[in-house]
């Protein structure tokens, strides 16, 4: 039966035929009647499950269904990231070409505001946007959700590791109030529920088993590292490796990426950036010469884990582990393309244990840790320290302060690294603030919070 029996419009299954889509994944299958229903929803699925499509073909035939087009859009997609939105609004002229009337308009941030504007002020029926860029179009009036009946919401669980709780419930609240809600999210968990429970009503739960990750073409190696000199030195020996044609590394910070940019520029490797921070334009760039083979490594925070389809990717080295494990499946996927084979190297510390572990429960597997590339094991040395105190060690008693002397006199602070805020560490900010943190204290600097007075925190650090 395929697709037909899901009642969708005559011209997408036609569109569907042609783009040899035989018959609908499980997600599909299970959210498009409920969609097509008018009901509120909260989906689970993976990355690469036609979670896509299953919101977009139902939204698509709502709309071939209408007989007067409307002045604004009455569908709104929202997307924690400018390349998932870019990719959204691609698939929304692919699946509705057919239909020559339903328009499509995608608005991020870090392209041109005038062309955005320009873009937004025409009739179109579907608005693909990202939080931030959306709600400066709001704020200019250059923008109306008033007559929006089908807010989805996907990738929700990022959009809260981001930090757009707000904004997204402030662009819900200036949408139709009887309008249709759609939450599609990889983890269905505490924050994600209660977003859900503030946007839907009554809404159905429809949960995919997750399948077991296969990567039976990638080759998985994990390395303990104890600071970050240790770092370098394996990323320089894998990167200098035969066979190793182009290679995407990958870490936590923004700052991180351009600076580890910097460093392997210098030791003769044609290397490039990619992160938030990057103007559209730039990004876009960065992307060609990576297809073009211009570029041999590319530095990249998690912002280009998902999208980037290159064959000729042989090798992903997680500089730093990701914050969520999910997005390790992101990462190494990134190689190992089009039925060829891959590898993915990991670099852990003794505080990445846990993260090792969540990684291992959820490909199945058990890996062996190494201290270099060439393949010596020093599994022990990252297993946790046995609390018991040794026998043969003999107790000393603390000294008292007399006795230590000028030993215990404070060293003063220097300013290389200060952060400052008013008021509270905005969401955002968070995540990279931590890591920035975790990667002085690599380097063996010590970090020290202080309070300078009630509305304004410093971070300082010394050598």
């Amino acid at each position: 039966m395929g697709f037909t029996r899901l009642n969708l419009h005559k011209k997408i299954l036609e569109k569907l035929e042609k783009l040899e889509f035989s018959s609908p994944t499980p997600i599909q299958e299970q959210a498009i009647p409920h969609i097509l229903e008018g009901k509120d929803m909260l989906a689970s699925a993976d990355t690469g499950t036609g979670k896509t499509a299953a919101f977009l073909l139902p939204a698509i035939h709502l709309l071939a269904e209408r007989e007067a087009p409307s002045e604004g859009p009455t569908v709104l997609i929202l997307s924690p990231t400018r390349e998932l939105a870019t990719q959204i609004e691609k698939e929304v002229t692919r699946f509705s070409c057919g239909l020559k009337h339903i328009k499509s308009v995608v608005v991020f941030g870090g392209a041109s505001w005038s062309e955005q504007v320009k873009k937004v002020s025409k009739p179109h029926d579907i608005l693909v946007a990202t939080p931030g860029r959306l709600i400066d179009l709001m704020e200019k009036n250059k923008v109306d959700l008033s007559q929006v009946d089908l807010l989805v919401i996907d990738e929700a669980d990022r959009m809260l590791d981001m930090g757009f709780v707000e904004p997204v419930n402030l662009i819900a609240s200036k949408t139709n109030p009887d309008r249709q809600t759609l939450l599609f999210s990889a983890t269905l968990k505490g924050p994600v529920l209660k977003l859900c429970a503030n946007l839907t009503i009554n809404p159905v739960r429809v949960e995919i088993e997750k399948k077991e990750m296969e990567v039976e073409n990638i080759q998985e190696h994990f390395y303990y590292t104890h600071d970050i000199a240790h770092k370098h030195r394996l990323l320089s020996e894998i990167l200098q490796k035969e066979g190793v044609d182009q290679a995407i590394v990958f870490t936590s910070t923004k700052r991180a990426a351009d600076e580890l940019t910097d460093r392997l520029s210098d030791e003769g490797f044609d290397t490039a950036a990619l992160h938030g921070d990057m103007k559209q334009r730039q990004r876009d760039r960065t992307l060609r010469y990576l297809h073009a083979k211009k570029i041999r490594v590319l530095v990249a925070t998690d912002v280009a884990a998902r999208g980037i389809d290159v064959a000729t990717i042989t090798h992903v080295i997680n500089f730093d582990l990701p914050m969520q494990v999910e997005d390790y499946i992101h990462r190494i996927g990134r190689t190992g393309r089009a039925g060829a084979t891959g590898e993915a190297h990991s670099f852990a510390s003794k505080r990445d244990r846990g993260v090792v572990k969540d990684i291992e429960k959820l490909t199945k597997k058990s890996y062996e840790i190494y201290m270099d590339s060439k393949g010596e094991s020093k599994e022990k040395d990252f297993q946790r320290p046995s609390k018991s105190r040794s026998k043969d060690r003999e107790f000393q008693p603390r000294r008292s302060f007399s006795e230590q002397g000028e030993s215990r006199e404070r060293k003063p602070f220097s300013r290389d690294r200060e952060f400052s805020f008013k008021g509270s560490v905005p969401n955002s900010e968070k995540e990279n603030l931590f890591q920035e943190i975790v990667s002085l204290m690599e380097k063996g600097q010590k970090v020290l919070l202080k309070k300078v007075f009630p509305m304004k925190r410093a971070f300082k650090t010394r050598g």
